[in-house]
């Protein structure tokens, strides 16, 4: 017997009436009806007395009544306690993550964490894929927002709702700032910097094609905003993911898409089979029932 039923029971032992309890409960007479029909075969009783304009209680329906009412109570007692716990969680959850586009989705998620549950902090560690899956090896670390390609085999995960798109970083009177998009031949006579780790360094190698080996390479690095700042400079033009660049200062550095269109995707990921904290185990279970609520409605 659900709770739900049993509060569509008592609103029409309350209203005496199919339709007016239809009514209250914002939900149609057929169903409602149904409902009760199906709960007075499962208990294989009467709890209603038919009659031409309105429905009475059966003595089996006045205990089924009082009963009810208690578990009702007993059910929105149990609640509002598990609520007051859930007040009382507190902790850090720690979170590695890149400079990727992915993360603009957390704030809001964080936001709404920290209502339900106000003492739980956050400790974000900036690093590429790889440091933050060794730290999260060694359990400094809860969390991982990585790009892919990733090894994920140790991890449980969920794939984010973005995409991560590689372009080129560089200064605004760069003659490819006047481009729309950038393709392998405009950076041929250009100093070019390249991500140094292997997955995305291989991604930006197949895009090139036969024309990497033509490349002036002048830098590698891991981090967007650090070869952004080298861009500013006129040390040459970054490929590099779009990340932090609606933060940066426009008239220091622009940003433009490859053409070919080049781009991957994110995944948050934890340990399999690690034991958390409560905070964490909160967290993961939020942010599972956050993220499927938007893509419904999306």
């Amino acid at each position: 017997m659900e709770i739900r039923v049993l509060k569509y029971f008592l609103t029409v032992a309350r209203e005496e009436n199919i339709t007016k309890a239809a009514e209250v409960l914002h939900i149609t007479q057929p169903t409602l009806s149904r409902q009760i029909a199906q709960m007075e075969e499962e208990l294989g009783v009467t709890l209603f007395e038919r009659g031409s304009r309105r429905l009475t209680l059966t003595n089996e329906g006045v205990l089924l009544r009082r009963r009810a009412e208690d578990i009702l109570q007993l059910v929105d007692k149990t609640e509002r306690e598990l609520i007051e716990h859930e007040e009382l969680i507190d902790g850090v959850v720690a979170i590695g993550s890149g400079e990727l586009t992915a993360v603009q989705l957390f704030p809001d998620i964080f936001r709404a964490f920290k209502e339900k549950y106000p003492l739980v902090s956050f400790d974000i560690y900036t690093a590429g894929a790889d440091q933050v899956i060794e730290r999260m090896q060694e359990g400094i670390t809860d969390l991982g927002i990585l790009l892919e390609p990733v090894d994920i085999s140790q991890f449980d995960f969920i794939r984010l709702p973005s995409k991560e798109r590689f372009g080129v970083f560089m200064k605004p009177d760069n003659p490819l700032a006047k481009k729309e998009y950038v393709t392998p031949e405009d950076l041929l006579a250009q100093p070019v910097m390249l991500p140094h780790r292997p997955g995305v360094h291989g991604q930006i190698v197949n895009w090139f094609g036969d024309r990497y080996d033509d490349l002036n390479i002048a830098f590698t690095g891991n981090m967007t905003t650090n070869m952004a700042i080298m861009a500013s400079q006129g040390l040459g033009v970054s490929v590099t993911l779009e990340g932090s660049m609606p933060f940066l200062d426009n008239e220091k550095v622009v940003f433009r898409p490859l053409s070919p269109e080049l781009d991957s995707t994110t995944v948050l990921a934890w340990k399999r089979h690690q034991p958390y904290g409560l905070a964490t185990t909160k967290f993961i279970e939020f942010i599972k029932c956050f993220l499927s609520i938007e893509n419904h409605d999306n």
